[in-house]
Order: structure tokens, then sequence, then C-alpha cells
């Protein structure tokens, strides 16, 4: 041990050649401890509580809302969709998809050609009219981007030959005469005939019985008579024979020559 402890000239610099070096993780110094119990009184005290409303929601009454006023150019709006439906007979609802602008005009120009308009309207402006009137039925139509198809007329079968052609347009419901239809009623009605047409058979019919009537009650009169008429004539047969002489030489009558 003295030699090696001695100051030798060979440790001079001299280094292990074996280092130990630490590969594995960490240690963990962070775990969780348990809150102290006078925090705990502090973070239970500092807790927020919101207000209770006074009772149930369903019984609060909804906030007022500003109500909004209308402008004149609604008013306006408004009182046009009002008269369409007061002085149009067929007014027609249909559903817009987008389509170029030359098929729009093509559209109008066929049924223009048969006295039918297309309108373009806004749900805005046509449901508040519509809630406060006889067509309230109509409202479920007006959801989409919708367009109004009027006529002084009921052209429903030209309408119908129409839009058979145009994809983009589908026939939702339609108000003809006051009374409300939906697709499937609009093409019935487009399969009756004509107003004039209808009329005069329904005229024809009513005349077919009355005239029936009168001759059946007539047949008795008519019957009678002819049978006093035949038995008046077998009289008057009867009488000839009976007056006839049977000699040669007949008197003549006066005007005879």
């Amino acid at each position: 041990m003295a030699a090696l402890s001695g100051g030798a000239p060979w440790r001079t610099g001299w280094l292990p050649a074996l280092r130990l070096a630490r590969c594995s993780s960490k240690a963990v110094t962070r775990h969780w401890k348990a809150m102290h119990l006078q925090r705990q009184k502090l973070m239970a005290v500092t807790e927020y509580l919101p207000p209770r409303p006074p009772g149930p929601e369903r019984c609060l009454r909804p906030p007022q809302q500003p109500r909004q006023e209308d402008n004149g150019y609604a008013r306006l709006l408004r009182r046009q969709v009002e008269e369409v439906f007061r002085d149009s007979r067929m007014v027609a609802v249909c559903q817009y998809n987008a389509m170029p602008g030359e098929d729009v005009v093509l559209l109008r120009h066929y049924l223009r050609k048969h006295n039918i308009e297309v309108k373009f309207v806004l749900n805005e402006i046509v449901r508040p009219v519509l809630s406060q009137s006889r067509y309230r039925n109509l409202l479920p139509l007006f959801v989409g981007r919708n367009i109004l198809l009027v006529s002084p007329e009921t052209k429903a079968k030209e309408m119908l030959r129409v839009l058979k052609g145009v994809p983009q347009v589908n026939l939702l419901g339609a108000c003809i005469d006051d009374t409300i239809l939906s697709r499937q009623g609009v093409e019935n009605f487009a399969k009756l005939p004509p107003l004039e047409a209808s009329q005069g058979q329904t005229l024809g019919a009513l005349a077919l019985l009355p005239s029936q009537m009168c001759s059946l009650l007539q047949r008795g009169a008519a019957h009678l008579t002819a049978l006093l008429d035949r038995h008046i004539q077998q009289l008057r047969e009867g009488a000839g024979q009976g007056e006839t002489p049977t000699g040669p030489d007949s008197p003549q009558s006066p005007g005879t020559p």
C-alpha cells in the first residue's frame, strides 16, 4: 500500500477505465397529495353559486324582443301580394331551382302566351300576408325559394304542359277559384272539360228530365184522343154503310152532275 500510495510517477493524470452511468428514467418527484383541510374549507366557502331562477323555466315569460318597424318598400310588396291573391283566379306555388337566364326568359314567354304571369316573391313578404288571410293553409309550401304563377283564368292544363318541359320548376300546389289544391288535385282539375262544355252538358241533362216527364204526361191524353178519333171514324163508316141503297137507281147527291 505504501508503494502504491507513494508519489509514483505513473499515477499522474490517471483515470479509471470503468465509469458507471445511470440510464434509467428520472425519479418521479410530483405525486398526488391531498389538499389541506383548511384549503378545502376555503375553496368550499369561496365557490361560486349561480342564483336560482324564481320559478321553472316553462313558467317564465319569454323576453320581449324589440319590434322592428317595416319600411315602406316591404309594405308595398305585401300590398302587391294581396292584390295578386285577390284579383287572380289561379295562383300556383312552385319550387324554383337555379336555372340560366335564357331559360327563365323562355319560361316567361311560353306562359305569357296563355295569359300566365311569373312572380318572384320572398317568404318574408308572403308568409305574414297569408297568415292573416283565408289562404293560411298554403304556408307550409313557402319554405325554400318559390315563385308564383298567377292568371285571371283557370289555365291549369296549359300551365302543366309548359312546366313539363322545365324540370327546374316543380309545382307544389295551387289555389284555383278560392279552392286550395295539391299537385294531384291540379292534375285532376286539368283533366276536366272546359266550363262552357260542362255548362252545356248540365243544361242538357236538366232539360232532358222535364221533356221526358212532359212526354209521359201527354202520352195518356194522346192515346185517348187517338182511340176516340178511331171510334168516331168507325161509327161514321158504320152509319154510311147502313144508309147506302141496294138498288141500281141510287139517288145522287145534289152536287154531282
